[in-house]
């Protein structure tokens, strides 16, 4: 059974930003893309970062251009750096392992997340 421990959240003021992590018991990490997804109150989790296994990056248009995706395998770390940081990106940040073409999370099991919120 896979584990994700999701860290790095907190109380930001806009424009602040945040580095949020991911630590993961996968033993093929270095091997798998990672993502991280998002789940805003009374809305659907949704995907908004993706890194493969040899560092390519893609973005939901929410985020693109303010948030940066990276990796260290030995650690099999994920992580997300948020800059620009507005209300609407307040909410619970997960990682897990996206399929290739869908993005949907391939693991049913969530880690316990952390919480973002933007607020003044």
């Amino acid at each position: 059974q896979v584990q994700f421990v999701e860290s790095g959240g907190g109380l930001v003021q806009p424009g602040g930003s945040l580095r949020l992590s991911c630590a993961t018991s996968r033993r093929s990490f270095s091997l798998s893309a990672m993502g991280w997804y998002r789940q805003a109150p009374g809305k659907q989790r949704e995907w908004i970062a993706r890194i493969t296994s040899n560092g390519t990056t893609d973005y939901g248009d929410s985020v693109k251009g303010r948030f940066t995706i990276s990796r260290d395998n030995a650690k099999k770390t994920v992580y997300l750096r948020m800059n620009s940081l507005n209300a609407e990106d307040t909410a619970v940040y997960y990682c897990n392992v996206p399929a290739p073409e869908t993005k949907v999370p391939i693991f049913a099991s969530w880690g316990p997340g952390t919480q973002v919120t933007v607020s003044s």
